[in-house]
């Protein structure tokens, strides 16, 4: 069988053209393809997916970005952090006889009038994505195999580029100047078609070339500029996670391009150039994209199937663990693991079901640099997004909490609490000592409050501000109960011994990672007959203590529902509810 004419990694924009001749070559009219693929996206889904070849695509970040060769295929994780808004371009043209495509291109041609019958203005949209917020070591992704196949290309392009630098001494051969080449017919051809091998610049050091070093990159914070075709809006939400698979380019003649572009463009396209550097900020013309979860983000994990044996084990050795960590505080790590396992799965009015904040108090300075360094190791070492912040006076008055418009750039400058889904915060409020709070302060401790109760961030748009929903597990350590942060489980801490220091193998941890994703995940009833059992159970409490509300037993049922997920069930048992009741019944103890 004979294969593709094309590379699909080295080349992608080979299969994007042959593609499309095929399909004009069919008779098929080029308005047909308005906002839609012509089969290109295909090709693609079926080399990476059902062919498995996603492995061989390499990863771009900033410890790749100086190996990728522009043009190729790429790999991008990252969370949406701001949207630009849409951009027109030509998206297909007529050359003599001929129709081409632009598509999946930052360099335009259009030897036509833009109201020419013989081009197509198409639409895409541009999405600024970054690293996700908080994204912790093991939970990066690597495309280790694909980085040594380029430093070994590029090493062997090397000695063979010394080899020919010498012949052309000898020769007295040397380069044409920047004046003469640029009217060149080969330069002509690097104008015109990116994709051919002269488009290289002639110090290209091969496939994997560094001459495409980002300066000013940094390394753990690499963003991507990413160029989204034919898919409805509602699929890509701000703040979602996402992996984009498309081709990578680097504009690094912008402003001789820009006059060739405007030359036809006439003002169609807002120049997002100016505000994103092309040597600091690559674009990726997206092929495929899909939605991230935490599954994404392990590594050698076993089955997803929650086999009850497996998160029996996981959830026993896990609690151990903690109590281990908490100075054997068995009640302590109870409501820890009950926590990292909360998610808000639904809104009722102005209520996020299912989240489980947690505020350890009794902890003072010195406890705190132990039990909660510790504590912020275990929990980066469990979720893949996790973020430790020391709360001062002096940090609610400078930080920037919210996101904020800026419509000088027409950017959303980013805050501390724009976090993607599932991300844990731990405040620890024992640094925080009597002060005067200022403007700013008292409204970043007014942010903390309400994505504390509601799971909610108010993003400032200068004119207006916007409520965007938010799903991060929240931690306080604190001295006395957190005024700034009102939990929904107030816990204070008793720990009989030091904790224990003891390092977790990695297959440990990937097993305990594993078991958090998965039951977080599992959906959760209460069955008819149960639910009778928890009313009268609620309406006995009430009677007993006229002080409990709807909170309370929103709580109760919040923990039923964890309890069960830690055990793998998807319905609350009698045994659960019952473990429900003796956990606070200790805890309003420790409280009195």
């Amino acid at each position: 069988m004979v294969g593709p004419m094309y590379d699909f990694v080295a080349n992608p924009l080979g299969a994007v053209r042959l593609t499309f001749d095929k399909t004009i070559g069919s008779g098929t009219d080029p308005s047909s393809f308005d906002g839609k693929d012509w089969g290109a996206v295909d090709l693609f889904r079926h080399f990476l997916f059902d062919q498995a070849r996603l492995s061989q695509v390499p990863i771009l970040d900033g410890a790749t970005v100086n190996w990728i060769k522009p043009n190729t295929l790429v790999r991008f994780r990252g969370m949406i952090q701001d949207m630009l808004g849409n951009e027109l371009y030509v998206g297909a043209y007529k050359d003599g006889s001929v129709w081409r495509t632009n598509k999946f291109m930052d360099i335009s041609q259009c030897p036509v009038e833009l109201n020419s019958p013989d081009m197509r203005l198409w639409e895409r949209r541009l999405l600024y994505c970054v690293p996700v917020p908080g994204l912790n070591s093991w939970a990066e992704s690597t495309s280790e195999a694909a980085v040594n196949m380029c430093m070994d290309s590029t090493s062997e392009q090397r000695d063979k580029r010394r080899r020919m630098d010498i012949e052309a001494v000898d020769h007295n051969d040397f380069p044409v100047s920047g004046d003469e080449s640029e009217d060149s017919p080969s330069a002509k051809r690097m104008r015109e078609d990116p994709s051919s091998s002269q488009y290289l610049d002639p110090k290209n050091e091969g496939p994997c070339s560094s001459h495409v070093i980002l300066p000013d990159v940094d390394r753990d914070s690499l963003p991507c500029l990413v160029k989204i075709y034919d898919s409805p809006e509602s699929e890509l939400k701000l703040n979602d996670v996402f992996e984009f698979v498309g081709v990578l380019t680097f504009d690094s003649e912008l402003p001789s391009e820009k006059v060739d572009q405007d030359e036809f463009s006439n003002g169609l396209c807002d120049d997002v150039s100016v505000n994103f550097p092309p040597n600091k900020v690559p674009s990726l013309h997206c092929v495929i994209h899909r939605k991230l979860t935490v599954y994404d983000f392990l590594q050698n994990s076993p089955p997803t199937e929650p086999k009850p044996h497996l998160v029996k084990e996981a959830r026993e050795a896990l609690l151990r663990h903690l109590t281990s960590i908490l100075g054997n505080d068995g009640v302590a790590a109870h409501f820890m693991l009950l926590h990292l396992l909360s998610r808000v799965h639904a809104r009722a009015d102005n209520v996020a079901v299912g989240k489980l904040s947690l505020n350890l108090t009794c902890i003072s300075k010195e406890i705190a640099s132990v039990f909660g360094t510790k504590l912020s190791i275990v929990i980066k070492n469990l979720l893949p997004f996790t973020k430790c912040i020391p709360l001062t006076v002096e940090y609610l008055n400078t930080a920037s909490l919210a996101p904020k418009k800026d419509y000088q750039i027409n950017r959303l400058i980013p805050g501390v609490l724009q976090l993607a889904e599932g991300s844990h915060l731990m405040f620890d409020e024992t640094c925080l000592e009597t002060g005067t709070l200022n403007s700013a302060g008292v409204e970043n401790a007014r942010l903390l409050k309400a994505l504390t109760e509601l799971q909610k961030v108010e993003y400032d748009f200068k004119y207006y501000k916007m409520e965007m929903m938010a799903d991060v597990q929240m931690l306080i350590l604190s001295e006395g109960k957190s005024n700034i942060m009102p939990a929904d489980i107030i816990m204070p801490f008793q720990p009989s011994s030091a904790g224990s220091s003891d390092v977790v193998p990695a297959e440990v941890l990937e097993a305990w990672r594993w078991y958090l994703a998965t039951v977080r995940s599992m959906p959760h009833l209460i069955e008819a007959e149960m639910q009778k059992v928890v009313e009268n159970d609620l309406v006995t409490a009430r009677q007993a203590d006229r002080s409990l509300g709807s909170q309370d037993f929103s709580r109760w049922l919040t923990m039923g529902r964890l309890i069960s997920a830690s055990f793998g069930e998807t319905s609350l048992s009698l045994e659960h509810w019952q473990m429900v009741k003796e956990l606070e019944r200790l805890r309003m103890d420790r409280l009195k």
